[in-house]
């Protein structure tokens, strides 16, 4: 068997902890590199977490504001929409046992306002629940003029039937 010299020893060793000297000092900025990309990769991904919940907070926020504003909507009568209103305020009257009919709409100079002329017909009693459900809508209306009529009585059932001819001025109207 062969004896190996001190010095082709000590050189081995030497080469060996050279190897995994540099060894060491690679896998060591491997680390620190992977490390920097982590942090990195861990702040964009707080960036977007962040963004995410702003747009669902957005998100939310808006749907709340679509049902205020639809709330809000019904508020109004918008030039466009004016037939539905009047068929709104007709609906009204059957059911405290009146008829309604409009007898005229026009837009006001200013543009600011609708005058509606609706002629009412039925008990006094239904008139007046009639009035009353316009005064409570959730349009703000102002009465220019209420004419009662007593039209006598008509018809078989031997009870008085009024007339009404109401003028209105649709305060919360939008002219497009």
């Amino acid at each position: 068997m062969k004896i190996r010299s001190p010095q082709y020893s000590l050189l081995a060793a030497i080469l060996f902890l050279g190897f995994f000297t540099y060894a060491c000092y690679f896998l060591y900025n491997q680390i620190q590199q992977n490390l920097s990309v982590t942090k990195i990769n861990e702040e964009k991904w707080r960036q977007e977490f962040a963004r995410r919940e702003e747009i669902q907070m957005l998100d939310r926020a808006v749907k709340n504001i679509q049902k205020e504003s639809v709330e809000i909507d019904n508020h109004f009568v918008k030039s466009e929409d004016v037939v539905p209103f009047l068929n709104t305020i007709e609906a009204l009257a059957p059911r405290v046992g009146a008829r309604a009919e409009t007898a005229s709409v026009d837009i006001s100079s200013d543009k600011t306002s609708l005058l509606v002329r609706i002629e009412v017909e039925g008990s006094f009693s239904g008139i007046y629940k009639f009035i009353k459900l316009l005064e409570n809508s959730p349009y703000q209306l102002e009465f220019t003029s209420v004419d009662l009529l007593d039209r006598g009585v008509v018809g078989s059932n031997k009870l008085p039937v009024w007339g009404a001819d109401l003028s209105i001025r649709i305060l919360s109207f939008i002219y497009n």
